[in-house]
């Protein structure tokens, strides 16, 4: 296997299936003569050409609405958005029309369309371009969420989600483009709605997804030296999810904790921690405890930052509190 960054992984997604399917093209702000705000289109305009690696205007509603359309048509269009606080411009043809046309349409039209770009906090970008949209697009049915948190999941996800017939929202982060990491050289893909236990464990389970998961890999390292044995599960897609990964393991070390970068109210692990209880609650030896962000806006301060952000201490105090320690 050889050793890419969480940029290239993307682009060699995209660019494999473009080969292999011309109905497939890119579309967004600066994806082609600058070769993606990331670098993560990188190349792709001088092997597809214009025709396939199309520039967009600042018109977030009006390319997501051009895209949709294409989609309907035959196409299957990937959409960059710079970052998905954009993506708010556009979200009325997200949900009300990539996501309901196929129920709408009787399952005339199918609208086989990525939409994809970086995700929740950056650092120091301020409120308006920190906050993390997983669950949004996750509370709307005909939507499938997908949120990878290294690049080997990347590329198997991603050519996933273009082979999707269904649209698929692909969450990524500014702060994940150059995490390295294996990438088979040849042809993988990684079903959607599969987690993955990415560490087992036998005495508390922790669930967490994209790029905050770094700090319950770094809370499990240091429970470890304690004698503390830390199951940790990537989601990898939230929705749909997957429940049954989950309850197996609850039902195996009794106790949760739910690790996710995203205000505190209504979010994935509130989901989580309802099916938990629901299904799971008699092997229960400990309330649930979720980690969130503070609910509050995004600090531009890093002292505030810091703060507002769960962290790999918030994780290893969670799971002492399980643990009755």
């Amino acid at each position: 296997m050889k050793t890419i960054q969480f940029r290239e992984a993307v682009q060699q997604a995209m660019s494999e299936e473009m080969r292999k399917d011309d109905s497939i093209y890119l579309m967004g702000e600066e994806v082609a003569e600058y070769n993606g705000a990331y670098k993560a289109s990188k190349g792709m305009l001088d092997e597809f050409g214009p025709e396939r690696v199309i520039d967009t205007p600042i018109a977030e509603l009006g390319f997501s609405g051009i895209a949709i359309g294409s989609a309907m048509n035959g196409n299957r269009p990937i959409v960059e958005f710079m970052t998905f606080n954009f993506s708010l411009v556009g979200i009325d043809q997200i949900i009300n029309n990539a996501a309901k046309l196929r129920q709408m349409s009787g399952g005339q039209f199918n609208i086989p369309i990525v939409f994809r770009g970086p995700t929740a906090s950056a650092g120091q970008l301020g409120a308006t371009h920190s906050q993390a949209f997983e669950s949004w697009y996750a509370n709307c049915p005909g939507l499938k969420v997908v949120v990878p948190s290294n690049p080997y999941d990347a590329k198997g996800l991603l050519k996933s989600a273009i082979r999707d017939d269904d649209p698929v929202i692909f969450m990524e982060s500014e702060q994940m483009y150059g995490d390295k990491g294996e990438v088979p050289e040849e042809e993988y893909t990684i079903p959607l709605g599969v987690a993955d236990i990415k560490r087992e464990g036998t005495d508390v389970t922790i669930v967490s997804f994209g790029k905050i998961i770094k700090e319950a890999y770094a809370a499990a390292d240091e429970l470890e030296k304690e004698g503390i044995s830390c199951e940790v599960i990537d989601l990898r897609t939230v929705r749909p999810l997957d429940h049954d990964t989950i309850l197996k393991s609850v039902k195996k070390t009794n106790r949760l904790v739910i690790l996710e970068e995203a205000w505190p109210f209504g979010n994935i692990s509130t989901e989580i921690a309802y099916s938990v209880q629901m299904n799971a609650f008699d092997y229960l030896d400990a309330p649930i405890i979720k980690i969130n962000t503070a609910d509050t806006p995004a600090p531009y301060s890093p002292n505030l930052l810091k703060e507002w952000l769960p962290n790999s201490e918030d994780v290893v105090k969670a799971v002492k509190k399980v643990l009755y320690k």
